[in-house]
């Protein structure tokens, strides 16, 4: 079960509040100078205040409240109290911010509006989360659903958010849906960022006869820890070889060192078998930067 304690530390926390207040004016940039003025949608909740406002006369900081009220409820019961109040003080802050802050539009040129416009609302989505809550309820459905089904919050949020720019394309004519697609693109790569952190890990395995001078070169050139499996090699198709033992290895390594540890490695044993994946949280061991562009891993 969920927690059902608020913990007031982590939610009265410096980082909590500053992350959960950066985003938020992000957030209000975002749809105060860019998209509000022109109908643009980025999809989730935001994007549904967007289309209903331009069919009635209510003003979108009561709609944020409104359509986030049953996500919030969602949150509470199935992500815990903590999250839930979270997530209602950045809510409530970005109605508050959208009713009382009068931003006026930054640019009449629909491209910037939808590139910059996603920016800022991605930047304001991210901040938040980092700051342990949302202010999109559509956020919670896709985490809360990712545990029922065989799909990825990703894949659900989509979904839910190509509907929505269909509705937008029915109330605001096809060239308004196509740069809301480009809308939703931009806030959703630079949501990712701002969670993930632009120096993503990605975990590389190396089976190789040459395994000992390989180690080597991890430790001592790159200066990074790694994680030995015991594995065989010679289990080919077609093949009645006899399996060798061998050290498959597997190190943490961010983009800008994958090339230039695949090329060494590829100088040691030009017919190693090397394989990556891409790492979506790094926890615990040694992961330390050095000169700003390097790090240490001991997984």
């Amino acid at each position: 079960m969920p927690g059902r304690k608020i913990n007031w530390r982590t939610i009265t926390s410096a980082k909590s509040i500053a992350f959960t207040i950066l985003g938020v004016l992000a957030a209000v940039i975002g749809l105060q100078g860019f998209m509000v003025p022109n109908h643009f949608l980025d999809g989730g909740v935001t994007g549904i205040s967007i289309l209903v406002m331009g069919l009635s006369d209510i003003h979108i900081s009561l709609l944020l409240i409104i359509f986030n009220i049953p996500f919030l409820v969602i949150g509470f019961q199935k992500l815990g109290y903590t999250f839930g109040l979270r997530s209602v003080i950045a809510v409530c802050l970005l109605s508050v911010g959208m009713y009382w802050i009068d931003i006026p539009a930054f640019t009449e040129d629909k491209v910037l509006i939808a590139v910059f416009g996603g920016l800022f609302i991605g930047l304001g989505i991210g901040l938040v989360i980092r700051g342990g809550g949302v202010i999109d309820g559509l956020e919670v459905v896709g985490q809360y659903t990712e545990r029922k089904s065989a799909f990825t919050s990703g894949e659900i949020i989509l979904a839910l958010n190509t509907l929505i720019i269909l509705g937008a394309a029915f109330r605001f004519g096809i060239e308004t849906a196509m740069y809301s697609i480009l809308v939703y693109f931009t806030a959703m790569k630079t949501t990712n960022y701002v969670v993930d952190g632009f120096e993503e890990f990605t975990a590389m395995y190396v089976v190789s006869r040459k395994s000992d001078k390989i180690k080597i070169l991890i430790r001592d050139d790159f200066r990074k820890g790694m994680t030995v499996f015991r594995g065989e090699r010679g289990h080919l198709p077609d093949d009645i070889s006899v399996p060798v033992d061998c050290d498959i290895l597997m190190v943490l390594v961010t983009r800008l060192e994958l090339y230039r540890l695949q090329e060494s490695v590829q100088q040691i044993d030009p017919q190693a078998f090397v394989y990556v994946h891409s790492v979506k949280e790094v926890r615990g061991g040694i992961v330390s930067r050095r000169h700003g562009n390097s790090a240490d891993s001991e997984p």
